[in-house]
C-alpha cells in the first residue's frame, strides 16, 4: 500500500509540475476567427454578444499579449507548424519570394502528423489557406471552405479534398453554421467509432472576414447599435477593458490619414456616397455616411454573434460526448480587424439588403480601428492593431485557474510546441531523412499553471514591407517605407509615444536583431525553392499616403 501511495503521489506531483492534471491525453480543439478585432469579444471589452467564448474565459484563461502574423495565410501556416511563415515559404522574403502560393518544405509538417502516431484522430472544418491538400496534412476528415466570397452557398467548397456538388436552388445555407454542422458530424462519428481515441479538431471560421454577409435576424439586433460612431465605440470598449484590468496602456488616437492597405478607387465608386476610406471624426460624416458605416459594423457584429452561437453548439456536442472537461480548447483570431475596402467575386448590388448575398461590403478603417481598441492600425500592419489577438484557453481537467489573465507575450508559433508538451511528444529531429530545423515557438504550459513570462529571445514580424520585433517589453516597428518607431510596451501598447529619438541606442540594437533574424530566416528558406506554384497577386499594395481621401 505504501509503495502504491508513493507512486500515486509521484505521478500527481509530476502532473502538477507540468501543469497537466489529467491522466488521459486531452482532446484539442483550436477555434480560429478570421479578421476579428482584439476587442470584439465581450471578455475583451466588446459589446457584441459572445456568451459562449466569454464562458470559456470565465472558466479558463485570457492571454492579454498574444500575437498572430498580421495576415490570414501566414498565421495559418505558423499556427499548424510552429515556424514563422517566412521560414516555411508561406510569407515572402526580400529577393526570395514565398507567400500565399509558397510550398512548405517536407520537414515543415503540420501538427496532425505528430499526433497521429500516438493515436489521435484529426479533423478540419472551415477555411484552409495552407499549401497542399488537407488530408495530406494528416487530417482524417475535412470541410475545406474554398468559397470565401459568398457565405450563402456551398458552391466551390471541398469535402475530404473532393469538390462538393451544391444544389443550384440551395436555401438556408450559411457558412458559419455549415462549419459547425461539419464539426459536429465529425465528432458524432468519432464518438460512434473512435471513442477510445483522442482527437484534434481545427475549426477555422471565415467570419467575420469580408464580404460582410450575415443572417437578417442577426443584423436586425445590431442595426441601430453603432449610430453613435466609432469614436464613442472606442471610448466605451476601452473603459470596459480598464475595468477588467486587461491592459496597462493609454488608448491610441485615430489616424485620419491612414486608410486601407490597398487602393481600389473603383470599389469606392461602386459602393456609393456612403462609403469612406478614412477614420475621420464621426461628426464630420454626413448622415448618409454615418448610417452606411453603422450598418457595416452591425453586420460585422452579427457575424461575430453568430459565430459565438455556433461555438456554443460545438461545446454542447463536446458535453454530450462526455469529453468537454478533458478537451483543451483555444480561441484566437488570425489577424486584427481589417481596414480593407474592395469589391470582388460577385460584385456589389447597392439596391440589395446590406449583408445579403448580392452585396459586397468591407468593414473599413473607421470601425476596424474601433474593433482593434485600444491599438493602432489594422490587418497587414506590424503595429499592435494588426498583430494582436485574444487568446482564450479552457481545459478544466488540466488547468486549475479560473477566469485568470496571463500577461506573457506569446504567438501562434507557440501552439504546436504547447500541444506537443501537453500530450508528451518529443518532436523528432529529422523527417524523411532531412534534419528538422529548430522551431522558434515555445510551450505555454508554464503559463497555464501561473502568470509567468515564457522565456524567449524575441518575437519577429515581416509582411509586405511592414516589419516589427519585440524583445522583452521593447518593440521596434515600421510600416512599409517608413522609419523605425520604438515603443516601451510596459505602459504603451497603444504605441503612442515613439522613443526612437530619445533612445537611439535601443532602436539600433533592436534593428540589428531584426536584421539578424531576417538573415537567418532567409538562409533557412533559401535552401529550397520557395514558390514553385506561386500565383501572381491580383493587386499590389500602394502607398497609403497617396490614396485619395473620401470625405
Amino acid at each position: 500500500m505504501k509503495t502504491t501511495s508513493c507512486l500515486l503521489m509521484i505521478c500527481c506531483l509530476a502532473a502538477t509540475a507540468t501543469g497537466v492534471r489529467s491522466a488521459e491525453k486531452p482532446n484539442v480543439v483550436f477555434i480560429l476567427a478570421d479578421d476579428m478585432g482584439y476587442s470584439d469579444l465581450g471578455c475583451y471589452g466588446g459589446e457584441i454578444a459572445t456568451p459562449n467564448v466569454d464562458a470559456l474565459a470565465t472558466d479558463g484563461l485570457r492571454f492579454t499579449q498574444f500575437y498572430n502574423t498580421t495576415r490570414c495565410w501566414p498565421t495559418r501556416g505558423a499556427l499548424l507548424t510552429g515556424y514563422y511563415a517566412q521560414q516555411i515559404h508561406r510569407d515572402a522574403l526580400p529577393g526570395l519570394g514565398g507567400g500565399g502560393g509558397g510550398v512548405r518544405q517536407d520537414w515543415a509538417r503540420l501538427l496532425p502528423d505528430f499526433l497521429k502516431p500516438i493515436g489521435y484522430r484529426n479533423y478540419h472544418s472551415g477555411k484552409w489557406h495552407i499549401d497542399g491538400k488537407v488530408l495530406d496534412g494528416g487530417f482524417d476528415k475535412s470541410l475545406d471552405m474554398r468559397n470565401q466570397g459568398n457565405f450563402f452557398t456551398a458552391k466551390g467548397n471541398w469535402l475530404d479534398d473532393v469538390p462538393v456538388t451544391s444544389d443550384e436552388g440551395e436555401s438556408g445555407y450559411y457558412a458559419t453554421i455549415a462549419v459547425v454542422d461539419h464539426a459536429i458530424d465529425c465528432l458524432r462519428e468519432h464518438a460512434d467509432k473512435y471513442s477510445d481515441r483522442p482527437f484534434f479538431h481545427y475549426v477555422a471560421f471565415i467570419a467575420p472576414h469580408f464580404p460582410l454577409h450575415a443572417l437578417p435576424e442577426d443584423i436586425a439586433r445590431y442595426r441601430d447599435k453603432y449610430l453613435d460612431g466609432w469614436d464613442v465605440m472606442r471610448q466605451r470598449r476601452f473603459a470596459r477593458q480598464k475595468e477588467m484590468n486587461l491592459l496597462n496602456t493609454t488608448r491610441s488616437e485615430l489616424e485620419p490619414d491612414v486608410g486601407p492597405p490597398y487602393d481600389f478607387p473603383e470599389a469606392l465608386e461602386k459602393l456609393g456616397p456612403g462609403e469612406i476610406n478614412r477614420p475621420l471624426p464621426w461628426n464630420d460624416l454626413t448622415p448618409e455616411q454615418q448610417r452606411f458605416q453603422a450598418t457595416k459594423m452591425a453586420i460585422h457584429a452579427a457575424m461575430v454573434d453568430c459565430m459565438d452561437r455556433e461555438i456554443g453548439r460545438l461545446i454542447a456536442q463536446l458535453k454530450a460526448m462526455g469529453v468537454f472537461e478533458n478537451t483543451l480548447i483555444f480561441f484566437a483570431s488570425d489577424n486584427g480587424a481589417s481596414a480593407e475596402i474592395m469589391v470582388r467575386h460577385g460584385g456589389h448590388d447597392p439596391t440589395a439588403p446590406p449583408g445579403s448575398a448580392a452585396t459586397y461590403l468591407c468593414l473599413g478603417p473607421g470601425f476596424s480601428s474601433a474593433c482593434n481598441t485600444p491599438f493602432r492600425r489594422h490587418k497587414t500592419w506590424g503595429h499592435e492593431g494588426g498583430i494582436s489577438t485574444p487568446l482564450v484557453v479552457h481545459w478544466p481537467a488540466g488547468i486549475g485557474a479560473r477566469g485568470e489573465l496571463r500577461h506573457t507575450p506569446a504567438h501562434v508559433i507557440d501552439f504546436v510546441p504547447t500541444v506537443l508538451d501537453v500530450v508528451g511528444i518529443e518532436k523528432p529531429t529529422e523527417w524523411n531523412g532531412e534534419p528538422i530545423p529548430p522551431a522558434p515557438g515555445h510551450s505555454l504550459l508554464p503559463a497555464f499553471r501561473e502568470d509567468v513570462t515564457v522565456d524567449r529571445d524575441l518575437l519577429w514580424w515581416l509582411h509586405e514591407g511592414n516589419r516589427a520585433i519585440r524583445v522583452g517589453d521593447w518593440k521596434l516597428v515600421a510600416a512599409k517605407d517608413d522609419p523605425w518607431e520604438l515603443y516601451d510596451l510596459r505602459d504603451d501598447r497603444a504605441e503612442s509615444r515613439n522613443l526612437a529619438q530619445q533612445r537611439p541606442e535601443k532602436a539600433k540594437e533592436l534593428e540589428g536583431l531584426w536584421n539578424s533574424e531576417l538573415e537567418a530566416t532567409t538562409q533557412l528558406a533559401a535552401k529550397t525553392a520557395p514558390t514553385p506554384t506561386a500565383k501572381k497577386k491580383p493587386a499590389k499594395a500602394k502607398s497609403r499616403q497617396k490614396q485619395p481621401v473620401t470625405p
